[in-house]
């Protein structure tokens, strides 16, 4: 039985309100043997929170501002999560600073603000020694602007839901202790990941995510994502490298270990 690591996924959201039990069954069932959860503001870091401290060993917190939640109250709201990360308790300890970063897609509204915001969260993974998760949107070139002033300094992280060429996973690459994390996109038709992660990304330096409830992989594509999905993003990559599954769940677990010093 081959067993992996959801490293991103928003169990927290109403999405999961009716099932998320059976949610997390069919994720065992799977293969599944964790599932690290991500918030994106105050009130999802402290819904995330409660969520993992009912499930201990199987769901870990990250808590964090996601770019797209950066609004004009953004210090205050980076004051509230600071002070968790500062009392976050041993029953559920965290295992990243996340989901932070830049998302310059929809809106260049609050840039100023998304650029202050992910720089004070990067220095919180400096002062904690939590890794970072990281979510970068047609932002890259600011991203890598701001994470090389703190490189030597860095835990490490993921960069999540990479779905570049191979430039840009270099560039992202030379950050040593980071890895990409990779989901659904590699298996849709038109992705280029199956030749540019193999071309580009050592087995060393992947994790896989599902971003659920989004970006179901194919054949799921279209319906709510979730984390025993990953047993189709686990065969395409595997494929994709020319290695078995029982090697790319092996490497990849590795990886995780490495990233977030969990056992």
């Amino acid at each position: 039985m081959i067993s992996f690591v959801d490293t991103h996924c928003h169990l927290d959201g109403e999405e999961f309100d009716q099932d998320r039990v059976e949610v997390m069954q069919r994720a065992r069932e799977a293969g599944c043997k964790a599932i690290f959860l991500p918030a994106i503001d105050l009130a999802s870091s402290q819904r995330i929170l409660a969520l993992c401290r009912q499930y201990p060993g199987f769901l870990y917190p990250m808590i964090g501002l996601h770019p797209e939640e950066v609004r004009a109250d953004w210090r205050e709201q980076l004051s509230q999560i600071k002070k968790l990360i500062l009392h976050s308790s041993s029953l559920s300890p965290l295992v990243a600073i996340g989901e932070v970063g830049l998302d310059f897609y929809w809106s260049r509204e609050f840039e100023q603000e998304q650029l202050e915001a992910f720089e004070e969260q990067v220095r919180w993974s400096i002062e904690t020694q939590l890794p970072l998760m990281i979510h970068c949107r047609k932002a890259q070139n600011e991203m890598v602007h701001i994470l090389k002033r703190y490189a030597k300094d860095l835990p490490g992280g993921v960069f999540h839901c990479f779905t570049g060429n191979e430039i840009e996973a270099a560039e992202l690459l030379q950050f040593e202790r980071f890895v990409l994390g990779v989901g659904g996109v590699s298996t849709f038709k038109k992705s280029h990941l199956p030749e540019v992660l193999p071309a580009a990304v050592p087995l060393d330096r992947l994790v896989f995510e599902t971003d659920a409830p989004y970006m179901a992989p194919v054949p799921m594509r279209g319906q709510r994502n979730e984390s025993a999905y990953i047993r189709y993003v686990i065969t395409r990559l595997a494929e994709a490298y020319g290695v078995s599954e029982d090697i790319i769940c092996l490497r990849t677990n590795e990886n995780v270990k490495k990233v977030f010093a969990i056992q």
